[in-house]
C-alpha cells in the first residue's frame, strides 16, 4: 500500500476559506473576484497591526507570528518577498493543492505582503515537479497582467532541504539549494543582500484574507489562542486520503471521518510529517493545535497495525540522511549512522542490541550542531519512533516482527 494524497480532490471540514467551493475547476480571475471581492491595498499602513490582532501565524511549520516577520522586514531598505511553495517533503501536498486550485489567492497574498513591507519585487518558489501548480500560477499571473508584474516564479530542485528559508534565498540568488550558516538571517540580508520576507504560500493566502476582511473575521474560525483554518495532508489507512481544510482545534478523529474514516485499525499516528512526531493511536482524540502537539507542516498519517512502524521509520531515516545539504558533520556523518543503526534494528540483525545502545550517543553528537534544523528534525522523528514502537523494538531484537505487510507505506520519492 502506498500513500498517495488525492491532490486532485481537496475537501474541507466546516469553514472553507482557502480551498475551492464545490468541485474544483474554475480558477479564473473573474471567478476569484466574484468569490472574494476586491483586494484594496492602498493606505495599508495599519496592515501589520491588523495582522498582529488577527493572531495569524506561519503555516509552513514553525507557527511563528506573521506580524513579527512583516515588521522586521519592513524596517529594511528595498525589501523582497519570497513565497515558499517548495514543499520538499514527499508526504505533504497542501501547498501544491493550494497553488493549483486557488492560485489567485496566493498571488493576492504576495501582493499584500509587498504592500505591508514596502517592497516592489517578489518571487514564488515552486518545486520542479509541481507542474500543475506552476501552470496555475503562470495562468493567474498572466491574467493579472501589470498588477502582478513584480512577481516571478522560481523553480526549486526536488530536495527536502530546498524549502529551508536560507536555501530558498540561495536559489533565488542563483546558487544551490543549501542552507547557510547564520547570522545574518534572510530578514536582515537575503535576496540581493536586501531584507527578505520568506513566507509559506498558505500563510500568504491567509494574509490576503486578513487584508480583505480584517482580524475579527479571521478570528471567527479556530480557537482564541490559535485562530483560523489550516490545510492538512491526511494519509495512511484512510478511505479518502487527501488535503483537507479544517479549523484549528478540530479533533483529529473528525478529520479522519471527513476522509471517509479508517480502513484498518491504527497502531500509531504520525503528526507533522518527517520532522514530526510518532504518537500512539489515542492521538486521534487530540485537537489540531500546536499547544496540544507540534503540528509542523500538518501532514498526518494513520499507520495501520499490519505495517511495521520501525521498518517505516528506518526507511525514512535513510531518505532523510540522503536529503541533507551535505555541508556539516551532523548530516554528513551523523544521520547516515542513525539510519544504519535503525536498519540493523529493523532487520533484527546480530548487532541490533548494540546499535540500539548506540543511538543515544549518536543523538548527543548530532543535536543542535547542524547548520540548519535538518538533523534535529530527523532525530525528533527517530526518537519518537523508539518510544511509540518500543514493543516492536523488543520483538526485532529477538529476530521477530509483528507486521503482516512489508509493502512501503510512507513515500520517500525514491525507490524502496
Amino acid at each position: 500500500m502506498t500513500v498517495a494524497p488525492a491532490s486532485d480532490s481537496p475537501h474541507s471540514l466546516g469553514t472553507r476559506r482557502l480551498l475551492p467551493l464545490g468541485v474544483a475547476g474554475d480558477i479564473s480571475w473573474a471567478r476569484h473576484r466574484e468569490r472574494y471581492g476586491p483586494l484594496l491595498l492602498d493606505g495599508q499602513r495599519g496592515l501589520v497591526a491588523e495582522v498582529e490582532r488577527s493572531g495569524l501565524t506561519g503555516r509552513g511549520g514553525a507557527a511563528f507570528p506573521t506580524a513579527v516577520k512583516l515588521a522586521a522586514v519592513a524596517k529594511g531598505r528595498k525589501p523582497v518577498v519570497v513565497a515558499n511553495g517548495t514543499e520538499g517533503e514527499p508526504i505533504s501536498a497542501k501547498d501544491v493543492v493550494l497553488m493549483a486550485f486557488n492560485p489567485h489567492l496566493v498571488v493576492d497574498g504576495v501582493l499584500t505582503a509587498l504592500a505591508a513591507v514596502g517592497g516592489a519585487e517578489a518571487y514564488v518558489a515552486v518545486s520542479e515537479r509541481a507542474h500543475r501548480a506552476r501552470a496555475s500560477l503562470e495562468s493567474a499571473l498572466a491574467e493579472r497582467g501589470r498588477d502582478a508584474g513584480q512577481i516571478r516564479i522560481v523553480e526549486t530542485p526536488e530536495r527536502f532541504v530546498a524549502g529551508e528559508e536560507s536555501a530558498l534565498v540561495n536559489v533565488v540568488n542563483g546558487g544551490e539549494a543549501k542552507p547557510t550558516f547564520r547570522p545574518p538571517r534572510p530578514f536582515e540580508r537575503g535576496v540581493g543582500g536586501r531584507p527578505t520576507l520568506v513566507q509559506n504560500v498558505e500563510t500568504l493566502a491567509n494574509l490576503a484574507l486578513v487584508a480583505r476582511y480584517g482580524a475579527e473575521w479571521f478570528r471567527s474560525a479556530g480557537t482564541q489562542a490559535e485562530p483560523g483554518t489550516v490545510l492538512v495532508t491526511a494519509a495512511g489507512c484512510l478511505a479518502r486520503p487527501g488535503v483537507v481544510e479544517v479549523e484549528l482545534g478540530t479533533p483529529v478523529r473528525a478529520l479522519v471521518e471527513r476522509c471517509g474514516g479508517l480502513t484498518a485499525e491504527p497502531q500509531a499516528v504520525l503528526v507533522g510529517g518527517y520532522f514530526g512526531t510518532w504518537l500512539g493511536a489515542d492521538a486521534l482524540d487530540l485537537p489540531l493545535l500546536n499547544s496540544s502537539v507540534p503540528l509542523g507542516a500538518r501532514a498526518i498519517v494513520a499507520l495501520p497495525r499490519d505495517t511495521c512502524g520501525l521498518a517505516e521509520t528506518a526507511r525514512v531515516a535513510r531518505y532523510l540522511a540522503g536529503e541533507s545539504a551535505g555541508q556539516c558533520g551532523p548530516c554528513v556523518f551523523g544521520l547516515p549512522a542513525v539510519a544504519a543503526a535503525l536498519e540493523s534494528i529493523a532487520a533484527g540483525g546480530r548487532d541490533a542490541a548494540e546499535q540500539l545502545d548506540r543511538l543515544p550517543r549518536l543523538s548527543l553528537q548530532i543535536a543542535r550542531r547542524g547548520a540548519c534544523a535538518h538533523p534535529d528534525g530527523a532525530l525528533r522523528f527517530v526518537e519518537s519512533a523508539l518510544r511509540v514502537f518500543d514493543r516492536e523494538v523488543e520483538l526485532h531484537l529477538g529476530g521477530r516482527c509483528s507486521a503482516r505487510s512489508r509493502e512501503p507505506l510512507l513515500p520517500t520519492g525514491v525507490a524502496a
